[in-house]
């Protein structure tokens, strides 16, 4: 059974690493670039606590990304008027062109995926991929409390 875990394991290490491939020149870390996703495809108003409840971390660690980011011209801090103290993240032209290529060549990898394993068997990943990253979501959320 430990067997069968370990070569589980593995392969899902190697799924991430060949997907990742192609992402290895970005210029941010891949938290960043989830969060400058978020924020360039949101039509909602997002402040660091919706980004830190979306993603399942804590405010801390979207601190520092938003520290980095705005340092590196990806985003900008807009104060909320009813109450100074908090704010929400402004995505600059930099993040935009950033996320729109990054998102071409999610949309490649996906293509490719699909026209691959044929319609039903990636609609059949997903749907396991979407179950797994609840199971793993719970657990954490239930490590955080």
């Amino acid at each position: 059974m430990a067997g069968a875990k370990i070569d589980a394991a593995e392969t899902v290490s190697l799924f991430c690493r060949l997907n990742l491939n192609g992402k290895k020149e970005l210029p941010v870390r891949s938290s960043e670039m989830g969060l400058l996703i978020l924020l360039v495809t949101s039509k909602e108003k997002i402040t660091p606590k919706a980004a830190a409840d979306f993603f399942g971390v804590s405010k801390p660690m979207v601190a520092s990304m938003v520290k980095s980011l705005t340092l590196g011209g990806y985003i900008r801090k807009e104060a909320i008027e009813q109450d100074k103290r908090k704010y929400i993240l402004i995505p600059e032209a930099k993040a935009v062109s950033l996320v729109e290529a990054t998102r071409s060549e999610y949309v490649h990898t996906m293509t490719l995926l699909e026209n691959g394993m044929g319609k039903q068997e990636f609609s059949e990943l997903m749907r396991l991929l979407e179950k797994a990253n609840a199971v793993l979501q719970l657990e954490r959320k239930g490590n955080n409390e």
